[in-house]
């Protein structure tokens, strides 16, 4: 298989949890890393697998009310560093960056909230940043990260990780950075459909 690339560190961000537990039972026995955030962090933690906090990484606590938690230099970095490329490598080891190899994402519901209520703080808040950056960051990426921008892709990946172990060849990541950047086009038709009302 084409360039198979080993996923050592997963970071792990998702508004719906449902349906996550088995991939992730089937990450860890693979021997997957976990970092996470917040409520996605402790429903790893409760599930008994261990998980780093993001915020232990970064030194910066969730901030500004949840709005910034995963921006940050050491996340991107992680997720951005070119594994080929030796400039970029000798940058991760300087600034202390981890590799980042599988991005698990899934954004808040802008569309259930426009659908369900006309307070348009409440809808604005319902407007992911870093979901979204991070979306676009791994799906860049892909020739060395995985992307899952939604839920509609745990499956995708678990039956990937239940065949072949926790690594994925070349189309297999690129055909997830497909699925991210459509998942972020819907998405930012959507916001722009309401702003545009």
């Amino acid at each position: 298989m084409s360039e198979m690339k080993k996923m050592k560190t997963a970071l792990v961000s998702v508004f719906h949890k449902d349906g996550l537990d088995e991939l992730l039972a089937e990450l860890h026995k693979n021997g997957v890393k976990f970092l996470s955030t917040g409520g996605t962090q402790k429903f790893i933690a409760e599930l008994g697998y261990p998980c780093e906090k993001v915020e232990d990484l970064t030194s910066y606590p969730s901030i500004l009310g949840g709005r910034v938690k995963t921006l940050h230099p050491k996340v991107f970095g992680g997720i951005l560093g070119r594994r080929s490329l030796e400039s970029d490598q000798q940058e991760m080891a300087k600034y202390e960056i981890p590799e980042i190899d599988l991005v698990i994402v899934d954004l808040y519901p802008f569309e259930q909230t426009v659908a369900s209520t006309d307070d348009e703080s409440a809808i604005i808040e319902k407007i992911d940043i870093g979901g979204i950056s991070l979306i676009r960051a791994a799906a860049k990426n892909f020739n060395d990260v995985v992307i899952v921008p939604s839920k509609a892709q745990y499956q995708p990946l678990l039956e990937i990780v239940k065949a072949q172990g926790a690594e994925t060849t070349k189309e297999q990541r690129k055909w997830f950075a497909e699925q991210a950047f459509a998942t972020s086009s819907h998405y930012d038709t959507a916001i722009h459909a309401y702003f545009a009302k």
